[in-house]
């Protein structure tokens, strides 16, 4: 299957004290990458909750750190779903800088909710074969 790529920029208010981006910063990058993932699928978030009473919800997030990002550094961001489960997802993600070296890896599990009793729900086959475009098991 295939990976998800996009990139992100580098404000200056992404960087801390010590002089390198922020750590919550990598989380708001997951959470631009879920958003582009949901899009790039055919199913924007807005779409999932309004029309279908889906709402996805982050259960864990995990990151480690390699390397820092500095102001002036490209992120190149990659991600994809490496496990599918009926009402839940794996999704990875791997942070480049413009030397296409590792600065940090990602991983975040999301749970797909009815809106109307906030109680896990399965995904249509038809959410599974969208998903499945970016599945690449490990």
């Amino acid at each position: 299957m295939q990976k998800l790529k996009f990139t992100e920029p580098i404000y200056t208010y992404h960087i801390d004290f010590v002089g390198h981006v922020n750590n919550i910063i990598y989380i708001q990058w997951m959470e631009n990458g879920r958003m582009h993932f949901l899009d790039a699928i055919g199913f924007p978030a807005t779409q999932l909750a309004a029309e279908e009473g889906i709402v996805p919800v982050l259960t864990d997030t995990q990151i480690t750190y390699k390397r820092p990002f500095f102001l002036g550094d490209e992120v190149h961001v990659e991600m994809w779903v490496s496990k599918m489960n009926n009402a839940s997802a794996l999704m990875e993600f791997r942070f480049f800088n413009q030397k296409k070296e590792l600065c940090a890896t990602g991983q975040q599990k999301g749970l797909f909710i009815d809106r109307k009793n906030m109680r896990p729900k399965r995904i249509s086959p038809e959410h599974r074969v969208a998903f499945e475009k970016f599945l690449i098991e490990e």
